[in-house]
């Protein structure tokens, strides 16, 4: 399971501790309740403060330019194929029609194949440019999270943007959310 996951189950787990049909963990011999200090973190609104965010898109939109032309002279191609093909297939035999028509079908295969290999091309850029990033995030989420002697840090959201702390009053923001502390880290 990665760190998003972990940070996803969690959640959940910190959802129940505050449920009332939860009771909270109590310490061994103590008979005291054990210390579970939860903090949360807005990931989404940390990159969109960092500097290295304008480097990252900038390549990954110079990136995805070029597999967009790529894209474009093989679909160019195709439709080059594709109009030659209808300019003499009245005057080609059924037989070189059909052999035609196969290998224009094999090419728009090999098109639609090339489009999915290029969106995942660009998803694994991105992944690949993000990590230094997310590293970044995360030794400073880890190291405010230590000063602050937090058991658990939560995401905010989810990574499709689902909200996982869908409340939380002023008192709680201020005492739980550790984002600008994230930030001050980073030097933000």
């Amino acid at each position: 399971m990665n760190k998003r996951g972990i940070i996803l189950v969690l959640g959940l787990v910190a959802t129940l501790l505050g449920s009332p049909l939860v009771q909270p963990a109590t310490a061994q011999g103590s008979g005291s309740e054990s210390d579970i200090k939860i903090g949360y973190v807005d990931p989404q609104a940390i990159l969109s403060k960092m500097p290295e965010m304008k480097a990252v898109q900038q390549k990954l939109r110079n990136f995805a330019e070029r597999k967009q032309q790529e894209l474009q002279q093989k679909q160019q191609s195709f439709q080059q194929q594709l109009e030659q093909f209808q300019d003499k297939s009245a005057v080609i035999s059924e037989q070189a029609k059909k052999e035609q028509q196969q290998k224009l079908g094999e090419m728009n295969s090999q098109l639609q194949q090339f489009q999915t290999q290029i969106q995942q091309e660009i998803q694994k850029k991105q992944q690949e440019l993000m990590e230094p990033v997310y590293g970044q995030i995360e030794k400073a989420i880890d190291a405010v999270a230590s000063r602050q002697d937090l058991s658990y840090v939560l995401n905010t959201t989810t990574t499709n943007g689902d909200v996982i702390i869908l409340y939380a009053s002023d008192s709680a923001k201020e005492k739980y959310d550790i984002t600008d502390q994230v930030m001050r880290e980073l030097g933000i």
